[in-house]
């Protein structure tokens, strides 16, 4: 395991550390014999149930906490994939956070300052809608948004800037890792073509219409800027102890399977255990256990 946290669990979807990944290469669909809807349902319902299990540790050995973080184009399907992972979890020792525009107040703030104030605590499982990547992907593609930063210092070679800050996000990240948050980070890597159909859905279903936004047209006009910047930024931070996974989203029920696996896998290698007592606590079990007895 590295020293600055934990060790990546592997998977033919795991971002590599090297600066080699490639948009271009990464996939949108399933493996064919891996798509069927209802063998991933079962994958999925499997993986739940011992994601509820690994919570209930979790939150009882209150050492670890475990960030997710969730980036993608509009209608990949962040919200039914967070909803559906996290079906099993008890709502207790868990938090979904939702990033939009940022409010005046976190603009009075450096950008990892919205994010930083809900992190999870120890023995809580924390999920980013959304998150402080914003800041080196929406506004790299539209940098007329840094007017409205309050920047001391905008370099001349706007590239310097998303280099500054994708430095101040891996020694974010690693210093999480150091003190004992397991960061995952999934890109739902869904394609330009199933986006239009998801888009013509909200248009065509009346229970979808409240989903569709005119700006996410807009958007869809930028989509080689923004392959650009998540290239670019997933190259600059997946790290062994902050990994990116770019999972193919264009099959959702595979999708969801995936990400919960994932989890899975990677909350099994804090080897999570019950805390124990102390030996003294555990002599007296007898003694109150024929208190209670007596006690009716």
């Amino acid at each position: 395991m590295p020293k600055n946290g934990f060790a990546a669990v592997k998977s033919p979807y795991l971002v590599p550390h090297d600066g080699t990944f490639r948009v271009s290469k990464a996939a949108t669909k399933p493996p064919a014999k891996q798509a069927d809807k209802e063998v991933c349902k079962l994958w999925l319902a499997e993986a739940v149930q011992e994601l509820s299990t690994l919570q209930h540790i979790l939150y009882a050995n209150d050492y670890h906490s475990v960030l997710l973080v969730f980036q993608a184009m509009d209608a990949a399907g962040k919200d039914s994939t967070i909803r559906a992972v996290l079906t099993g979890v008890d709502p207790a020792g868990c938090d979904v956070h939702a990033f939009k525009r940022p409010s005046l107040q976190e603009l009075d703030h450096d950008f990892l300052w919205r994010t930083a104030t809900r992190l999870p605590e120890r023995g809580r499982i924390g999920v980013f809608n959304r998150s402080y990547y914003e800041e080196v992907l929406a506004v790299r593609v539209h940098p007329e948004y840094l007017n409205y930063q309050k920047l001391p210092r905008i370099p001349k070679k706007l590239d310097d800037l998303w280099e500054e800050r994708y430095e101040s996000i891996r020694d974010h990240e690693k210093h999480l890792a150091r003190n004992g948050t397991l960061i995952l980070k999934f890109w739902l890597n869904v394609s330009k073509n199933e986006q239009r159909e998801r888009f013509l859905a909200r248009l065509d279903e009346p229970e979808k219409n409240w989903k569709f936004e005119s700006a996410d047209i807009a958007e869809r006009g930028f989509w080689k800027q923004y392959m650009q910047s998540y290239e670019a930024a997933l190259n600059a931070t997946s790290r062994p102890w902050a990994p990116w996974y770019a999972i193919p989203a264009d099959n959702k029920h595979f999708m969801r399977a995936t990400v919960a696996e994932l989890v899975v896998a990677s909350m099994k290698k804090l080897d999570l255990r019950y805390p124990e007592l102390e030996a003294e606590e555990k002599a007296r079990f007898d003694e109150m256990r024929t208190q209670l007895q007596k006690d009716r």
